[in-house]
């Protein structure tokens, strides 16, 4: 909507000011815009110093950026600092001022850590094989190797649905009466991503613990091995009290949704064991649920050469591209996909 037909007197060369504005008509607190102002205009300044703009700043920018901040700032304070600059590209780009989101993988990247392009440890595909294989509850090993097969964020593992899943199974389906998306109509053996849950708020009947950040709903392939374990589990998950959707359910607090902090847990316990984790280790040293994401796309897009469809299947693409690989689903996505998953089992 352009500021004439919402009354207001904005400089469409100053898109701080036609952020600030916008946050006035979304009710936030004049505290609020005066922080958020503070950190954008230092951000300004700072690509002034380097010739550039905020339309023309890219990711390597935003990095560089937030590497300055280090020197008297706090973790925390770094990390609110670039959110803030991540959530006004964000609403810029969606109403059309910005194309793209530059800080968007910065804070994605930065995980538990500040660190913004951390070296991560090096494990290679039968290392990796030799951990799996040492994962024996069958709820470790779904959710292990479905964030390892998927690249999924540790939120969107824990918001999956039982209709979210199409096992081609014919055990599978007598056991769950409930039926599967629509979208996943004619796609056997794949997930539905939906990019709708927001932590805090009721989606499908129950009240979420985390928030999806796929731009759009995905549709990922499952190859033998992960419809391999997710069967397993399936065949002991907890019928609930509560009746919850969720596919992953904790067997310690008996049905509840298994929730961020729950497989951090797990990651953080079965790493530590194979000696990936140690309390106080960086993201250089540690293996936590989001180093999963990380071997994903490494190893995909080294076997493929092909970085649209890991970023279709990463979630990080725009809607026209989505839609291209969501309409060129079973031809492209899901051939590249099983021709170069690695197998782990």
């Amino acid at each position: 909507m352009s500021a004439e037909k919402r009354g207001v007197e904005i400089d469409p060369e100053d898109p701080v000011e036609y952020f600030l504005q916008d946050m006035i008509f979304h009710g936030r607190t004049e505290r609020t815009r005066s922080a958020y102002e503070r950190v954008l205009r230092a951000f300004e300044s700072f690509l002034q110093t380097r010739g550039e703009t905020l339309a023309s700043a890219d990711q390597r920018t935003c990095m560089t950026w937030v590497h300055t901040l280090r020197d008297g700032h706090a973790d925390s304070t770094i990390a609110t600092y670039a959110a803030y600059v991540h959530r006004f590209y964000t609403y810029m780009s969606q109403i059309g001022v910005f194309e793209t989101n530059p800080m968007a993988l910065v804070t994605e990247e930065m995980d538990e850590s500040i660190q913004t392009d951390p070296t991560r440890r090096e494990i290679s595909i039968s290392q990796m094989r030799s951990f799996v294989h040492d994962l024996h509850h069958p709820l470790e090993r779904a959710l292990i190797v479905t964030l390892l097969k998927t690249g999924l964020r540790v939120g969107e593992c824990c918001n999956l649905d039982l209709r979210d899943v199409y096992l081609a199974d014919s055990q599978v389906q007598a056991a769950f009466s409930a039926p599967h998306r629509g979208a996943l109509d004619g796609r056997p053996d794949s997930i539905y991503v939906p990019s709708d849950p927001t932590r805090g708020t009721e989606y499908n009947g129950e009240v979420r613990d985390a928030s999806n950040k796929r731009k759009q709903d995905t549709i990922l392939p499952i190859d033998t091995e992960l419809k391999q374990v997710l069967k397993a589990w399936l065949a002991i998950r907890p019928d609930t009290a509560s009746n919850t959707t969720s596919l992953f359910v904790s067997t310690d607090e008996w049905g509840r949704r298994m929730t961020p902090p729950m497989v951090r847990n797990v990651v953080m316990t079965r790493a530590g064991e194979h000696g990936w984790y140690r309390k106080g280790g960086d993201a250089a040293e540690n293996v936590t649920p989001h180093y999963f994401r990380h071997f994903f796309t490494t190893h995909l897009r080294d076997r493929t050469g092909d970085r649209g469809v890991v970023k279709y299947l990463r979630g990080d693409v725009a809607t026209d591209i989505i839609d291209t690989y969501t309409h060129n689903w079973g031809d492209r996505v899901r051939t590249v996909y099983e021709e170069n998953i690695y197998q782990l089992l």
